[in-house]
């Protein structure tokens, strides 16, 4: 199975915590679009032999787009591609845009999932991250979404300056007493050169708080974890048949090809990823060139990139995999690695796999990066 994930690089205002590519003037926004159509074009061979199973909107801010210019990038698609008969088509979409009618329009189209950026339903919070929504119209949307569509995501972030766990249970009740299936939720994290980063060292913004965020994320593991959700990977919790099929196939190392400035491809072999700035991609989409830096991934490399993505979630890492596609010392490095993991109670392992433990999850990346071989 395959993936495509089409890139809008378009929003309508910058929330401060964000580092994406994304451009709030609309100037070029046809000649974008146009050359997304001809970058898929382009690209068709790529997944020649793959069914295409999920096809992922995301950017900036698709949701900012006309039903009409979704339709042509979607029938660009099924006219290059072979998708599968029942695909997963998602579209990123923000409570601002979503009206009624949009909504409406979205239910009679081949978008059959949305994943809606709510972050927060409180005022001082959705201000400090510069979202372009308020509290009543996260509700409001959420009301409107959920006649119309069943397999909705939202995103919820933790640990945002001032945040109190009362607020960020209440947050999390909100979402279930609407009924929602899927929560993509991750920690405010303060990224370089944005503005979030410079007001927190102007001291405007108060500092992300580690033990706060620890806190806030006991909570969401244990709230979610009642409400019958399955925590599958470290930001992503679903209920039974809800997960992300497209995400997942990022996670079990799926191949995937990224449209759009700034879109990452992957090949299993291979790492991709278009130039981030709309004019040049523009610009060389129209001459025909693809605006790609190639990674060609050496074994340690497509190792590290396997026990990073596997140890986020609930299948863990494959001894059997590793010792089929890596080899015997793979393996053993693996286990040996292991070994100082299990006395700290951050993974267990079972004769087939080593999963992280519930005390593992928010130290993930620092497991991974112990067993990387460099």
């Amino acid at each position: 199975m395959a993936g495509i994930y089409i890139h809008i690089p378009f929003c309508k205002q910058a929330c401060h915590y964000c580092d994406f590519h994304f451009s709030t003037s609309l100037a070029k926004k046809d000649r974008v679009l146009n050359a997304l159509q001809k970058e898929l074009q382009l690209r068709k061979a790529e997944l020649a032999e793959t069914p295409v199973e999920t096809i992922y909107f995301g950017g900036g801010t698709p949701s900012m787009l006309s039903l009409e210019e979704i339709q042509a990038i979607l029938q660009t698609v099924y006219e290059n591609y072979s998708v599968s008969s029942d695909p997963e088509i998602t579209l990123e979409a923000n409570p601002d845009d979503v009206t009624e009618a949009k909504i409406k329009e979205l239910a009679k189209s081949p978008i059959n999932r949305l994943s809606i950026g709510i972050q927060s339903f409180y005022e001082a919070h959705l201000q400090l991250m510069n979202r372009a929504h308020n509290s009543e119209e996260a509700k409001k949307c959420l009301e409107i979404a959920t006649k119309y569509f069943e397999n909705i995501t939202i995103d919820l972030i933790y640990g945002v300056p001032n945040m109190t766990m009362e607020q960020w249970k209440t947050n999390l009740e909100t979402v279930f007493n609407f009924g929602i299936n899927h929560i993509s939720s991750y920690a405010l994290t303060v990224e370089p050169k944005t503005a979030l980063e410079k007001f927190i060292r102007q001291g405007k913004v108060k500092d992300v708080s580690e033990e706060a965020s620890l806190a806030h994320f006991n909570e969401l593991v244990s709230a979610t974890k009642k409400q019958g959700f399955v925590h599958y990977e470290i930001s992503n919790f679903g209920k039974p048949n809800y997960f992300s099929k497209h995400n997942t196939s990022y996670w079990k190392g799926a191949t995937y090809i990224g449209i759009g400035p700034s879109a990452h491809s992957f090949d299993t072999k291979t790492r991709s990823w278009n130039v981030s700035n709309n004019t040049k991609y523009i610009k060389s989409i129209e001459e025909n060139i693809l605006p790609l830096t190639i990674e060609k991934l050496s074994k340690d490399d497509q190792y590290n990139e396997y026990v990073m993505t596997g140890l986020r979630t609930i299948w863990g890492i494959s001894l059997g995999y590793i010792k089929e596609n890596f080899g015997e010392s793979y393996l053993q490095h693996t286990k040996h690695i292991a070994q100082q993991h299990l006395e700290e109670n951050t993974i267990q392992c079972s004769a087939e796999a080593i999963k992280t433990t519930q005390k593992g999850k928010f130290l993930c990346d620092g497991i991974a990066a112990d067993f990387f071989k460099v």
